[in-house]
């Protein structure tokens, strides 16, 4: 179960339970596996994820979360995309980090045409 007070997040998949955390390595993490220059083009990247993005962020938060997980990793987890979506918002949202709309197909897919944020209120 997550710790809501350390700003965790929780993600159950295959029957595991996962916590995402947005630490100051994750961050770091995030901003490398997109190719971003700095902090502030986060949010502009994740205006339009793409699949490999989200595995990247997810991947970044698992670890924070000391999980073990690569990229590679998170693609392979059994869960449905709305799952995994739901609990990096979560982490954003618990981090303090709300406002960064997602525009993606896959997001349309999931949460219908209204404007599902991606790390934000919903």
């Amino acid at each position: 179960m997550p710790n809501r007070i350390r700003g965790e997040a929780g993600l159950i998949a295959g029957g595991c339970q996962y916590r995402l955390l947005l630490t100051l390595g994750a961050l770091a993490e995030i901003e490398d596996g997109l190719s971003l220059s700095n902090l502030g083009d986060v949010a502009a990247r994740l205006k339009s994820v793409r699949a490999g993005d989200l595995a990247i962020v997810a991947a970044a938060l698992l670890r924070g979360g000391g999980h073990d997980l690569s990229p590679a990793d998170v693609l392979r987890l059994p869960c449905d995309l709305g799952t995994l979506v739901t609990a990096v918002t979560d982490a954003f949202n618990a981090a303090g980090l709300t406002g960064v709309p997602v525009h993606s197909s896959s997001e349309a897919m999931v949460h219908g045409a209204n404007n599902h944020p991606f790390a934000g209120a919903t």
